[in-house]
């Protein structure tokens, strides 16, 4: 497979990666076939995260003897001092390897830089400490907010970013890859799928083809899911008229339903999680119930829905006019139901 270069890491990337989210669906025996097959395809970059429950674990095994064949990426929330390096050491435990290839800060915002790149306390330091120690090789970070990820990338402190693109999140060809290109920062596509959401695989990838320095790293549960991604990489070709018309059709369905987590929403006065709830119908599609439902963070944050008054003050604020109450109504609809059938 093709391989490009991440931007000042130097690294040789396939433009196909591997995204180690929903491997936490299956069984242990089955995610290390997924992963194995995937190698075998001669893919190189897997994503993962020290926050995927048992994603990293799994990685480990089934790249165990292989290490050399590929480049791995994990990531860690921006905590304390202690609580990145506790984390670096249980994913070097977990993965089965002295290094990581690349290591990011994982689901940063504009307030969270500020805490990473504090010369007093910032913990980027401890990120250079751990690449002078030889446990890391690189320093990623991670973005959903467009304001947010240009000012990460300006920074040239970072060697990567990963940003949702897609069909629908189509932003980033106009506002963040010139920026990347300027800053010679890494691209690395998140949500190629939208999350689960766009169901024609074909056109998703066509159309991120058309970026030829950017590797886009699908979850993937499936081998035959893997093998059907990798063959429009290994023979690409352009879209036809055809597609071109039926993705023109999904940007129209589902680009006014589809939440961008800009944030552009808030505040809200009730306090209420607007993006995380409006993007909970995403979780339900990629992770096991148990890793939802038995999270605070997520449940917590979902059950805040109820409080909602309907005041609209969100959709005035909401650049692609989003009908937010009618999808935080549904999507709380659904959280009840699933919290029912697992009672």
């Amino acid at each position: 497979m093709e391989k490009i270069r991440l931007g000042k890491t130097g690294m040789m990337v396939t433009r196909l990666g591997f995204g180690g989210i929903p491997i936490q669906r299956l069984t242990e025996a089955e995610a290390v076939k997924v992963i194995q097959k995937c190698v075998d395809l001669g893919i190189n970059y897997i994503d993962t995260a020290n926050g995927y429950t048992t994603s990293e674990e799994r990685i480990g095994k089934a790249v165990k003897g292989r290490r050399q064949n590929v480049i791995i990426a994990t990531k860690t929330f921006p905590g304390t001092a202690e609580d990145v390096t506790k984390n670096l050491d249980l994913s070097l435990k977990r993965l089965q390897t002295d290094y990581i290839d690349l290591y990011q800060f994982h689901g940063v915002n504009s307030e969270t830089l500020k805490h990473v790149l504090d010369p007093e306390n910032g913990i980027y330091k401890v990120f250079e400490g751990f690449k002078k120690a030889g446990k890391i090789r690189h320093i990623g970070i991670t973005a959903h907010q467009m304001d947010a990820a240009k000012e990460q990338i300006k920074t040239d402190k970072f060697e990567t970013i990963m940003f949702p693109f897609n069909v629908i999140t189509s932003e980033p060809a106009k506002d963040l890859l010139p920026l990347c290109r300027q800053h010679d920062v890494g691209f690395i596509v998140m949500k190629p799928l939208a999350g689960g959401m766009l169901n024609n695989a074909r056109i998703a990838f066509k159309y991120l083809l058309q970026f030829p320095d950017v590797v886009s790293i699908p979850g993937i549960e499936k081998a035959s899911e893997i093998e059907e991604i990798y063959s429009f990489y290994e023979n690409p070709e352009k879209m036809t008229a055809a597609e071109e018309a039926e993705m023109q059709q999904m940007i129209k369905e589902l680009g006014n339903r589809f939440c961008r987590r800009c944030e552009y929403c808030q505040p809200c006065q009730q306090g209420i999680p607007i993006s995380l709830i409006m993007t909970f119908d995403t979780f339900v599609k990629r992770m096991p119930v148990a890793r939802y439902m038995n999270n605070p963070m997520i449940a917590d944050s979902v059950e805040k829905a109820k409080d909602c008054i309907e005041c609209g003050e969100c959709e005035t604020r909401c650049p692609f006019q989003l009908p937010i109450r009618e999808i935080l109504k549904k999507n709380y609809g659904l959280y009840e139901q699933i919290k029912a059938a697992n009672a």
